[in-house]
């Protein structure tokens, strides 16, 4: 076998091929270097803006910061509502992976209710994925700090402090202040489409009722910022800039809470109302409407056990019986009436009828019947209203005719809201042809007329607009917008309100108002006076009228007995009054459901509330100098 010949390298070939394998790889590493500069040039220098904006988007928040909410305080300083410091529990839901685990694994940690966790899924509905929801409200310290202590593990839920709304007395005020509560989806629609969505950015709460939410505007304050760095975990790692809130005004109400205390003492027990103003500029002194609530409760989402509650008790404690409540005037409008009756020239000063306790149209069956069986005998005007004889005004209003009735009593601002700067309003009815017309499709009935003139019929008021048309009378005129608002604080000083003064009623005979003004004093002061006994031996002299509203019709021939009629079927007892006779300063109307009397029962009311207000507002000149017209 010939030995292996030994084959010889081409190293001259060998070498032109690793050198074109040299550049071609460094060909390539150049090309590749060229694309990362490319890239790093794309990155760092043409889009760079774009991602410093992403990297501060991740490191750097600007958050909203709710305005502190303006307080509010009665006309002596009185706080009214106040913030408190409150802790919650939040949740950001698209922060959560799995929502219905954390929601378990928290309601064990902190015990949080069934109707807690069912009201933040109803919450959810209705809030953006990114925005926190309030889970548990009013944490206590302990719960604080065992959350604190597991926080690690609940990604996207945290405790947030914050001040919230606090109504120190209660039940008190409720009606009139009204209270706060969450933002639900119509709040938000409104804001929307007020264009005030962004100032509510970091606001949960907003004003729902009463002068919480007719002066929102002034309370709520402009929405703040922050702009602040969070690390990877979202936690705030300092602040950057920080743009501070503007607060809520603060705000003086003309109410007196302890008047108002001391009224809602007095009608415990009862269904009613009671208002207060003065009949100098219209401020209302108090407004207070029974049975009340505690506002406190839906400041933090009240529950449904508690709200059905509210819904469902037939006395009704949701309505504001002063201003939406509405009842038949009764015998509280005769004066007015006889004002009617004088400037018409359908009656005079001198004009006298014979009461034998009845009236009765001639071809007519029907029967009228005084509220005194035997009648009153021989009556003026003036004695009509003092012994509030109800046949000389069914004959009135018989010869005055519902037009001029009715013309002359929306001037009084009866059927017509009273402006007042509360929501929570209702305008009454006051009849006309018109009105039955379109509401029930039939004519007027001369019998609908006689009942108007005592203050019966469709006749409907609210204690307030009643409370404004006695201003109008003892300012023989002038006319006054009731007020709750008295001023608001302005750099640590108190602007006032200006009064908001109405076009007067203006009389052809003038002297007529003295006529009206003589019968109610008669009507407290002289011997058959019906609130003679109510107010006898005062220290101060005042005049008014009082009235007992039919719920129901009693047939002819029957007599009333309350004894014998379920109880929302009694008499409703009235009362309007003033005093100081001479210089009035406050006006008080007392409406009193299925209570009876007016002179028995809402005219003593009446008489405590003066006695408590001439106690605090001293008048001993008046005390001493009136004189007591015979």
């Amino acid at each position: 076998m010939p030995p292996k010949r030994i084959t010889i390298r081409d190293h001259s070939a060998e070498a032109n091929l690793f050198a074109r394998r040299t550049v071609i790889t460094l060909l390539g590493i150049v090309g590749l270097l060229c694309i990362l500069i490319s890239n790093l040039y794309y990155l760092q220098v043409t889009r760079f803006q774009d991602y410093q904006t992403r990297s501060n988007g991740n490191r750097i928040k600007v958050l909203p910061v709710a305005p502190n909410r303006g307080l509010i305080y009665d006309r002596n300083g009185e706080l009214l509502a106040e913030n408190r410091p409150s802790f919650t529990l939040e949740v950001i839901p698209e922060q959560v992976d799995d929502l219905d685990n954390t929601l378990l694994e928290l309601a064990e940690l902190l015990a949080i209710s069934e109707e807690d966790i069912e009201d933040f899924r109803q919450e959810l509905k209705s809030q953006r994925r990114f925005k926190p929801v309030a889970l548990k409200t009013r944490l206590s310290h302990e719960e604080v700090a065992k959350f604190s202590a597991n926080q690690h593990r609940y990604p996207g839920v945290s405790v947030e402090a914050r001040l919230t709304r606090h109504y120190p007395y209660a039940d008190t005020l409720t009606h009139m202040l009204g209270y706060v509560a969450k933002i639900n989806k119509k709040d938000l629609q409104k804001l929307v489409e007020a264009g005030q969505e962004d100032n509510y950015a970091a606001t949960y709460n907003i004003g729902k009722q009463g002068v919480e939410k007719f002066h929102e505007d002034r309370l709520h304050g402009q929405v703040g910022y922050q702009e602040v760095e969070v690390n990877n975990q979202g936690r705030i790692i300092r602040t950057l800039e920080f743009q501070p809130p503007i607060p809520g005004e603060d705000i003086v109400l003309n109410i007196d809470v302890k008047l108002q205390k001391v009224i809602q003492d007095l009608m415990a027990g009862y269904r009613g109302s009671v208002v207060v103003i003065d009949p100098n500029n219209g401020a209302v002194l108090a407004l207070y409407s029974n049975p009340s609530y505690d506002p406190n409760l839906f400041v933090h989402g009240i529950s449904s056990k508690d709200y059905r509650k509210l819904l469902q008790s037939p006395d009704r404690p949701l309505i504001n019986r002063a201003t939406q409540g509405q009842y038949p005037p009764a015998s509280t409008v005769k004066p007015h009436l006889a004002l009617l009756g004088l400037e018409e020239e359908v009656i005079t000063p001198q004009t006298k009828m014979f009461d034998r306790g009845v009236y009765q149209l001639k071809n007519v069956e029907r029967p009228w019947r005084d509220w005194k069986k035997w009648g009153h005998g021989w009556v003026d005007v003036t004695k009509s209203i003092e012994v509030s004889c109800d046949t000389f005004f069914y004959d009135l209003a018989y010869r005055l005719g519902i037009d001029r009735i009715s013309d002359m009593m929306v001037k009084f601002g009866f059927g017509d809201y009273t402006g007042i700067d509360l929501y929570e309003e209702s305008d009454g009815n006051m009849p006309s042809r018109g009105w039955k017309r379109a509401k029930h499709n039939q004519p007027w009935y001369i019998g609908d007329t006689i009942s108007v003139g005592i203050g019966q019929s469709y006749w409907t008021t609210t204690p307030l607009q009643l409370a404004k048309s006695v201003t109008v009378l003892v300012n023989q005129g002038t006319r006054y917008v009731p007020q709750l608002l008295r001023g608001r604080y302005v750099d640590g000083q108190m602007q006032l309100n200006e009064p908001r003064e109405l076009a007067p009623l203006v009389l052809k005979h003038p002297e007529n108002w003295d006529v009206v003004m003589d019968a109610m004093y008669g009507t407290v002061n002289r011997q058959h006076g019906t609130a003679r006994k109510a107010f006898r031996n005062t220290k101060y002299i005042s005049a008014g009228k009082t009235g007992t509203a039919q719920v129901i019709s009693i047939a002819d021939g029957e007599e009333y007995d309350a004894e014998k009629i379920a109880e929302h079927h009694r008499d409703n007892a009235m009362y309007i009054g003033y005093a100081p006779y001479d210089d009035p300063q406050i006006v008080i109307t007392v409406a009193m459901e299925n209570a009876g009397g007016g002179s028995s029962q809402a005219a003593p009311i009446a008489r405590q509330i003066m006695d408590y207000f001439f106690t605090i507002h001293p008048l001993e000149s008046y005390a001493e100098n009136q004189v007591r017209p015979e």
